[in-house]
This record gives structure tokens, sequence and C-alpha cells, in this order.
């Protein structure tokens, strides 16, 4: 019976899928020809090189020169920093070794951390990455407090991005009981809309990423409400289970990874505004200005969010479907108004995330599915269904995955934060802002 209610389901939603598709392609195709030309083969890899002057004002450090060796040790790139100490090498994908020649640097001038050179890095085509060397003498008395500090604000940043994202993705849970895997390819969506119209442009026409992302979210908004209404409503009404509706969930999100793979190649790709900026000393940690305003928008918006959930009229039917659909519905509320409104909502703060994640990482077709598991963390931790626990759930999990990298290797920064989320769920199964539910 299962079986025939699941082949029903697909049966129902094979024509919206199609067109869905052939929309995304049509929108998504805008520009595409010309983002991928536009990039060069190989990866780059840079930094700036910079000291402090007697007045304390950072000022750059010209002529020193930078090499790169393969994992063979061989030598296939060098490159000397500019006036500004700003320095740069384009080299096929790969891993290697990037090395500051100290011959070259002035006297006087000496590296802060040797023993980090040189410095890894590996690059996949089209990628950037930055590699810091420090100058100067460590401050050994104040460097650990400083660095748990800047790793609490960087974990602040990550988990408002985070919330941003899990806030639609628990709202649709609580309304619809349907986890939506498909949810992280809104935010890969997001982000790729972005670029297409702040790189490339509609009609040889770019915008700049403040338009583009007012763009970005009508358009993510949309579409999560024409997916509900040609997908999920339909489904909805024919009755079918939520195991079906997770299938067909899970197949939409690798459907519409594969497609934006094969439209917007599987290089990664950096927005045209924003990415050089000199960072901030604020003395305990260090803070460029886009992710200041990235976290003043968040913070914004998510507060917006919880009193709109908490305030309006909309919000408290939300809460209510929330509670108990049945006795929403009995008391004059149009359950599916108030689910297309959270689709709506949600696809629209996903795309928002997308923007913002995208602002600080490169652009790629698979970043939506990785922040998901991040997501569910979030969501599962703060407890299902609940926007303010999505919200806290995700800032303790941006935190946890900063601050463990005191502890573990960086490429395990995530495997921390899901270890706590084991731990938490064994002492409190229904997440620390979920309720627990009665049997019986």
């Amino acid at each position: 019976m299962g079986g025939v209610q699941l082949m029903t389901a697909f049966t129902g939603v094979r024509r919206s899928a199609m067109a869905l598709a052939f929309g995304l392609l049509l929108l998504v195709g805008l520009g595409a020809g010309a983002s991928v030309s536009a990039q060069e083969s190989g990866g780059e890899v840079k930094g700036n090189l910079v000291q402090k002057d007697d007045d304390g004002e950072r000022v750059g450090v010209p002529g020193v020169t930078f090499r790169a060796f393969d994992e063979s040790g061989a030598e296939v790139s060098s490159t000397t920093t500019a006036e500004d100490g700003s320095w740069s090498m384009i080299v096929p994908e790969g891993t290697y070794d990037i090395l500051l020649d100290v011959e070259t640097l002035p006297a006087g001038v000496s590296l802060r951390n040797p023993d980090k050179n040189p410095a890894s890095v590996t690059l996949i085509d089209g990628s950037s990455k930055s590699t810091l060397f420090p100058l100067g003498e460590a401050e050994a008395s104040s460097a650990g407090g400083n660095t748990v500090i800047q790793l609490i604000v960087d974990g602040l940043k990550l988990g408002l991005i985070i919330a941003m994202c899990a806030i639609g993705l628990s709202l649709i849970y609580g309304t619809t009981g349907l986890t939506n895997f498909a949810h992280g390819e809104s935010v890969t969506f997001g982000a790729v809309m972005a670029y297409l119209l702040n790189n490339a442009g509609v009609f040889g026409v770019r915008l700049h990423l403040i338009p583009a992302t007012v763009i970005v979210v009508l358009i993510c908004g949309s579409a999560g409400g024409l997916f509900n209404r040609t997908v999920w409503r339909p489904m909805r009404r024919r009755g079918a289970s939520l195991v079906a509706a997770l299938v067909v969930s899970i197949g939409f999100s690798i459907f519409f990874r594969y497609v934006i793979l094969f439209i917007f190649s599987g290089r990664a790709k950096r927005l045209r505004d924003y990415q050089i900026q000199e960072q901030w000393d604020l003395g305990l940690f260090r803070l460029a200005p886009k992710d200041l305003v990235l976290m003043i928008i968040s913070v914004s918006v998510l507060v917006g969010v919880a009193s709109a959930l908490q305030f309006t009229r909309m919000g408290k039917a939300m809460r209510a479907v929330s509670d108990n659909r049945d006795l929403a519905e009995s008391t004059g509320i149009d359950v599916e108004r108030v689910i297309s409104l959270v689709w709506i909502c949600g696809s629209a703060l996903a795309g928002l995330g997308g923007v913002l994640f995208g602002l600080t990482e490169s652009i790629n077709w698979e970043m939506g599915f990785r922040i998901l598991l991040l997501m569910f963390a979030g969501v599962t931790l703060g407890g299902l269904g609940t926007a303010y626990g999505a919200l806290f759930g995700s800032i303790i999990v941006g935190l946890f995955i900063q601050l463990s990298t005191l502890v573990i290797p960086t490429d395990m920064k995530n495997v921390g934060a899901l270890l706590m989320l084991i731990v938490i769920l064994l002492i409190r199964p229904q997440g620390l802002f979920g309720r627990r539910e009665r049997i019986g």
C-alpha cells in the first residue's frame, strides 16, 4: 500500500517537476554563458603582507617574494608583493606549499610565526584562497585570549547565517511536518542568482549587490510559493504520507543540485562587490566592514521574524498551525494560506542566507548541501518546529564549530558540532527549546 501511495505521489508531481525544471533552466540560464567564460582557469592564492609603522598604522610591505611548490616539491609559480603589500598567483588546481622567502623581507622585519611558513593550501579550479603571513613578534600574553574572542566573533557570524537559512526549514516542518531536504538548494539558488545578477548582469547590465539581493529575495520567495502550490499542496490533498514527501524532497534536492552544476559549472566563484576589504583592528578581534554589516542585517531580519511571529496576526496563526493544525483549522484559520506564506517566507530567508553566505565564502554548486547538515543540527538542537529554537540552536552550532578548532584540526570542526548535538539530544531528546511529547 505504501508503494502505491509513493508511486501516486511521484506521478502527481512529475509534470510540476518538469515545469519547475524548465523555469529554473530559463532563470539561471540568463547570463550563465557569460559568467562561465569570464572565469580564469586554475585557482588563485592571494594575500596582503602588512606591518605596523612607528605610528601604529598598517602599511604594505612591497618587494617580498612568494613561491608556490606542488606536492612533488617543484616550484610552479612565484610573485612579489606590490606597493600596498598585496600579492596573488594563479596555479592549476591541487595542493601547494606557499613559501614566503624570508631573505626578501626588509631589514628588521620577521615572521611572527615562522613555523607556519610554508603554508599549505588546496585549490579547486576557479577557487580563491587567502593566505596570511603575520609579521612582527607574537604577543604571548594575550594571543590566547584574543584567539578565543576572534573565534567567538567568527562563530556568531556563522551561526547567524545558519539561523537565517534554518528558520524557514523549521517553520516548514512545524506547519507541515515535512523535513525538506531540498531546502539547501534554496540557499544555493539564492547565491547563484546573486552571482549572475552581480557579475553577469541582466541584458548586459551588472547590478550592484544591494539591489541584486533584493531581487534575489523576491525571486526565491516567489519560487518557494510556486513550489508549494505546484508540488506540495497537491500531495497534501492526495493524502501522501510524510515518508513519500520526504523521498520526493530528496529527489528534488539531487535534481536541482545537478541542474545548477550543469549550468553554473563546478568552479567556485565569488561575487564582484565587497570582496577586497581591509579588516578593522578592534583590539581584541578583527572584523571586515562587510562582516559587520552582514551580522547587523542578520540580527535585524531575525529579530523582525521573531517579532512578527510573536505579535502579528499571521505570526500567531503560524504558531497555532504549528501547535495543532486541526484545532487551528476548526477555529477558522486558513491553514493552506498560512502554509503558503511559510513557504514564501522560508524560501526568501534561505535565498538571503545564500547571498550572505556567498559574501563570506566562495559560491559553488553544492554550498547549500554542505550547510544543510548544519541547518538540521541547529534546528534539531533548538527543537524541531520552533523558530526561536532554530535561531538559538544555530548560533550554538556556529560558536561550537569555530571554538572547536582550539582543540581539533580545522578540517574536522563540523564533526565537533555534530558530536555536541548527539550529546545534548541524549540528555534532552526534544532539543533545548522543544516540548516533550505526551504519549497516550
